[in-house]
């Protein structure tokens, strides 16, 4: 009789360490000759679970079984399980072979052809299933047994860390392993947050922009070029200041599980809480649903940041003679009729250099940057013990809700409670929670952090004169990737013009090295703290 040999053993970490299929195939081919078959083919399923048929050479040896005439006469298989584990599939495909006369032959769990032998054959399926459906809670218990004691499960290490050996042996006398930061990796995402917060040569870049720049570059995602998912997932893992998860993916399914079946493991951070916030922040105010993609990649200076004084709309572009003319509108006139407010039209260019202009000469002029800077110390100082007050306070809820989700997750797991729509509900609430007192914690620690006492009149100087001249180049680009990043917005009503923003950013611009400032076309480290508040710095700019 002409045969097929089947070996398969589940993971391909069995098939690299183990001797199971080469044993599987010696045991196979020794029992073919004592019996006197001929093998015409050998079929090797390296790394493949038994309980579906997602297995390509297993589709593979069924393609070839199906033939007319089937390249076959039996399928020749270790024990019933190398073939399936789960007892509805194992019907269907021996059916289906029999239909075509292709037998299923197990050299260690031998039956016969007729009615009792199928039986048989059910039987023990059946138990082979309920064993590996065992067998898998067993091991995905203990792997997160593993994991809550801090230990890496094995797979490739996420980017930035590497698994390295523990003193520490598992149940099979391997040694566990831990995550550690990869610096060499590491100084990659350290360098992706700081070009999404910071841009690159005065211009601010997104995840495609920054994908290339780092391939551009030559630092690469282990060998390979970096894309705009692989970016994204860089910014938003938080995985990134040390929470590492695990058991969020079902492999059955390659969908994500309740949040209330991950299992946090603390790993070294790469990249503080604070800035992983601050671009969480930045991402979700750039997401389609919060801000227009014609704002976020418009060229337009203003774009954004012009409000009407007279009835709150935005200001937006609007054209006129076939496009010949440029100026800003309000959108309540744009969409109702221009019934519905009674503001003007301003023309573009005339508003631009203007606002370029008047911040230039006012809010950037010496003598109005030391008096904002004196203004801030008075604050800063009356202010300092409330804030450290305000930080230990929110490190204290920030701890007890902490402790709130591992109480939750504790209770769920050891079935205190159940994993119902209340229970869900909770979690996402105390994981909210949590976010907000992160970005309040991140926020009152910056402005906590100001080094205004240390800051001299002649650094305030450097600082203004540097800013002043890089406004005034030319170069649009840079202008507007500023007055998105220092402006909250500019009012508009008749001829007055009030651009607001924040004291704090400035005094993080005026500790800048000197030199840093003096000649750097990058967006310094300090502009995105400069929305934090919007009650600290408005000016009339006049007509």
């Amino acid at each position: 009789m002409a045969v097929a040999l089947y070996a398969r053993v589940s993971t391909t970490r069995q098939a690299d360490n183990d001797l199971s299929i080469p044993d599987q195939l010696r045991q196979l081919n020794d029992w073919c000759k004592a019996n006197g078959h001929l093998v015409v083919h050998e079929y090797v399923e390296p790394g493949a679970s038994a309980t579906d048929d997602k297995r390509p050479v297993f589709q593979q040896m069924i393609a070839d079984a199906m033939l007319k005439p089937p390249a076959f006469d039996a399928i020749i298989i270790h024990s019933l399980s190398r073939f399936f584990r789960d007892g509805i599939e194992f019907g269907v495909y021996e059916r289906k072979l029999m239909k075509n006369k292709v037998k299923v032959i197990s050299i260690t769990q031998p039956t016969s052809d007729d009615a009792g032998g199928e039986m048989m054959r059910r039987i023990i399926n059946l138990f082979d299933e309920h064993q590996s459906k065992e067998n898998s809670k067993h091991t995905s218990r203990a792997m997160k047994e593993n994991a809550r004691q801090g230990f890496f499960n094995g797979s490739r290490p996420p980017f930035g860390y590497q698994a390295i050996a523990t003193d520490i042996s598992g149940s099979r006398g391997r040694k566990k392993k831990r995550l550690e930061i990869n610096e060499a990796e590491a100084g990659i995402v350290r360098m992706a947050y700081d070009l999404y917060l910071l841009g690159h040569q005065g211009r601010m870049m997104g995840c495609k922009e920054i994908a290339k720049h780092l391939t551009d570059k030559g630092l690469l995602m282990r060998g390979k070029p970096w894309g705009i998912q692989k970016i994204h997932k860089l910014l938003s893992d938080s995985l990134y200041m040390g929470d590492y998860y695990f058991n969020v993916i079902d492999s059955r399914t390659a969908k994500k599980r309740p949040p209330t079946d991950w299992v946090k493991t603390s790993i070294p951070a790469i990249i503080d809480a604070a800035t992983f916030e601050q671009v969480r922040a930045k991402r979700e105010s750039r997401a389609p649903d919060k801000a227009s993609p014609r704002i976020l990649s418009s060229t337009t200076l203003l774009t954004g940041l012009l409000k009407c004084g007279v009835c709150g709309g935005s200001l937006t572009l609007a054209t006129g003679k076939g496009g010949r003319y440029k100026y800003y509108k309000c959108t309540s006139r744009q969409n109702k009729g221009n019934h519905a407010c009674a503001s003007g039209n301003l023309p573009m260019e005339k508003l631009d250099d203007l606002v370029l202009c008047q911040l230039a000469d006012k809010v950037f002029a010496p003598t109005r940057l030391q008096a904002m800077m004196t203004a801030l110390r008075k604050r800063m100082k009356t202010s300092k013990d409330n804030q450290q007050e305000r930080i230990n306070q929110l490190n204290r809820q920030l701890k007890q809700t902490e402790e709130r989700q591992h109480r939750l997750l504790d209770a769920i797991e050891t079935g205190t409670i159940e994993l119902d729509e209340v229970t869900q509900r909770r979690a996402q609430q105390l994981k909210a929670s949590r976010e907000a007192l992160l970005i309040e914690l991140a926020g009152t620690r910056r402005e906590h952090s100001l080094p205004v006492e240390h800051i001299k009149a002649s650094q305030i100087d450097s600082f203004g004169k540097a800013l002043r001249q890089r406004l005034l180049s030319g170069d649009r680009g840079f202008a507007k990737s500023y007055l998105n990043l220092l402006v909250d917005e500019i009012v508009v009503e008749g001829k007055l013009a009030t651009v607001r923003g924040s004291y704090a950013a400035l005094a993080r611009a005026a500790a800048m090295d000197e030199k840093k400032v003096g000649h750097s076309k990058q967006v310094p480290t300090f502009i995105p703290d400069w929305r934090a508040r919007r009650d600290s710095n408005s000016l009339p700019l006049g007509s």
